[in-house]
């Protein structure tokens, strides 16, 4: 019923110019949100019909199969990923809804008025740690919900989440992007599964800590401005030294599973510490925004916020004696207020305790076992096993799976839903509210969640077709400067699915087999597709639909757009030169994989 399709990279004989018509949708997309500043829905539908038109007819896709795959990909797109957003969100409008947001507000209140430090501690050092232990989206819509609750501006609120978001992002839900790298590398390069994947760890926690140390002054920088971001340098310098050494020595010497969560865990500490002792001179806060911050007040269209200086309403000024209280009076208030997102950190880990004590595998503790139960996986029809890869892509000519997994249990978004389920009733609501606070959330994202199967469906046709494959052979071509854009190979993967899992699955192979051909250790290309990758988060089209959504905002991407990719495309170049000074200046630093 449906033919076989083989991949050719080159239709038209030269990579460099098949790349330029493979980039055609992607291209649509850029150009429809950061010049036409189109909602990202519609450039979604214009990606994903010019990728189809792209396969059918530049690359001789059947029909059936470029069809197929788009509807896998959109699939994919709802289950697992939009299904942990939706309730990851629902969890944060629970604690609005009953009122418990508010111990939240007056706790953070009582460490600090100013926005810049409630930014490190929210979307940079509390945003890593929900990267860490769930991911796929889930940090992005939690902190720009809080920012925003908080009084911030809603627009600032997401581009700051997805900023804050590109440090933890290659170690995110404990460790899953690195290890599907090292379990993909592995059989090319020879070596052990384990063990390359903890190679890679190393080498990505020699790159990323780096980026670690100056994200926090570019978050504050772009709320700001760079006198604002001097103003509160040891908050900034607190937060990225704090998190950077933890996310070194975690990923050196632990492996990549507890990276996110010991780092964001380590910054936090230090920040809370910090801050009793030392607190700006003056609390800074957005323009025109009164004493009491709403969250209903439109953004500026670009450039830093502007805001100004006020004087400092907390415990402390400058560094003096004294102490923020954590809390508004009542130690137990404040407790029931971070409940739901303690209950949250609590169930997550359970759900995975095996990838931390794996000595408990097969015992009565083995929860992931029980949860696993519940998962079922099956052949994609009319795709699985019908596409041929070819090299360079794959060592030798090999059917390109397609497979769907429906784990209904052990699925994040799940676990992520018993979470609010329990901190729901905990926080004394009734299941009549909760079903009300599920209707409104879907409501919120509704097209966040159009926009995120479009651009997975888009993904997976650009993977099925080839097109991918051809853009990133386009950038491994480059011979000497092949590390440079190894970064720019994994940003185009998180640009397209949104996630770096999905880029280091896609174009891993592949930037391994390029390394190997042209003399450069594979674990330098590996670990650069993931780091470069995370750079690519904060304008995937994906993630500024559920940043925009979750502050209320649907329809203004283009405006986060707009703030995010001058500096996604400035930390993806230092990320390429970085990779440049390791392979060429000091390659004693990179692991032989598999030696």
């Amino acid at each position: 019923m449906f033919e076989s399709f083989t991949q050719n990279y080159t239709p038209i004989g030269n990579v460099y110019v098949s790349a330029i018509f493979a980039a055609i949708p992607v291209i649509i997309i850029l150009v429809m949100l950061g010049v036409l500043r189109t909602q990202a829905h519609w450039a979604a539908l214009a990606g994903l019909v010019s990728s189809l038109l792209l396969a059918i007819l530049f690359y001789a896709m059947p029909v059936g199969l470029a069809l197929s795959s788009a509807v896998l990909g959109a699939l994919f797109g709802l289950w697992p990923i939009v299904w942990i957003v939706i309730n990851a969100l629902f969890l944060h409008n629970l604690t609005v809804e009953t009122g418990k947001f508010d111990t939240v507000r007056n706790a953070l209140a009582n460490l600090t008025t100013d926005r810049r430090i409630q930014a490190l501690i929210i979307a940079f050092a509390f945003g890593a740690l929900l990267e860490g232990i769930a991911g796929f989206g889930a940090p992005v819509a939690i902190t720009a919900a809080i920012l925003a609750s908080l009084g911030f501006n809603p627009i600032y609120a997401a581009a700051i989440a997805l900023l804050a978001n590109t440090a933890p992002v290659a170690f995110g839900s404990l460790g899953v992007p690195v290890t599907t790298l090292g379990g993909l590398v592995a059989p090319i390069v020879g070596g052990d599964a384990t063990e390359v994947t903890n190679q890679l760890s190393a080498m990505i926690g020699r790159q990323l800590p780096i980026f670690s140390l100056i994200v926090p002054g570019f978050m504050v920088f772009v709320m700001a401005g760079w006198r604002g971001m001097i103003q509160v340098l040891p908050a900034v310098l607190t937060a990225g030294i704090s998190f950077a050494l933890g996310q070194f020595l975690t990923a050196n010497f632990l492996g990549p599973v507890l990276v996110d969560v010991l780092a964001a865990l380590f910054a936090l500490a230090a920040l809370y510490l910090l801050l009793q002792i030392w607190q700006p001179e003056t609390a800074w806060r957005f323009p025109d925004e009164p004493e009491e911050g709403t969250s209903d007040r439109e953004a500026p269209s670009g450039g830093p916020a502007g805001g100004g200086p006020r004087p400092a309403t907390g415990p402390a000024s400058g560094f003096a004696a004294g102490s923020a209280s954590f809390g508004s009076g009542s130690g137990n208030s404040t407790l029931q207020g971070f409940l739901p997102y303690i209950i949250l950190i609590v169930i997550v880990i359970l759900s995975r305790i095996t990838d931390l004590i794996p000595g408990l595998k097969g015992t009565l503790l083995d929860i992931p076992a029980a949860l696993n139960k519940a998962t079922f996986k099956f052949s994609w029809p009319g795709l699985d096993g019908l596409v041929t890869r070819v090299e360079p892509i794959v060592p030798s000519p090999a059917p390109y799976a397609a497979e769907f997994t429906f784990n209904i249990l052990s699925a994040a978004g799940t676990v992520v839903l018993f979470s609010a389920i329990i901190a729901g009733f905990v926080m004394g609501a009734g299941m009549g509210t909760m079903l009300r606070v599920y209707g409104q959330t879907l409501n919120q994202l509704k097209l966040a969640i159009l926009t995120i199967a479009m651009i997975l469906g888009i993904a997976y046709v650009m993977n099925y077709s080839g097109a991918t494959s051809t853009l990133g052979l386009a950038f491994a071509g480059t011979g000497f400067f092949f590390p440079f854009f190894s970064a720019f190979i994994g940003w185009l993967g998180v640009v397209l699915t949104g996630s770096d899992t999905s880029a280091n699955a896609l174009f891993g192979p592949m930037q391994t087999i390029t390394a190997q051909s042209l003399g450069v250790e594979p674990a330098l290309a590996g670990a650069t597709n993931s780091s470069g990758g995370v750079m690519g988060k904060m304008i995937s089209p994906q993630n500024l639909s559920v940043g925009a959504s979750a502050i209320g905002q649907a329809g203004r991407e283009p405006d986060i757009f707009r703030l995010t990719i001058k500096w996604s495309l400035i930390l993806t170049v230092a990320m390429g030169i970085l990779a440049m000074i390791q392979a060429y200046l000091i390659p004693g630093i990179i692991p032989v994989l598999g030696g």
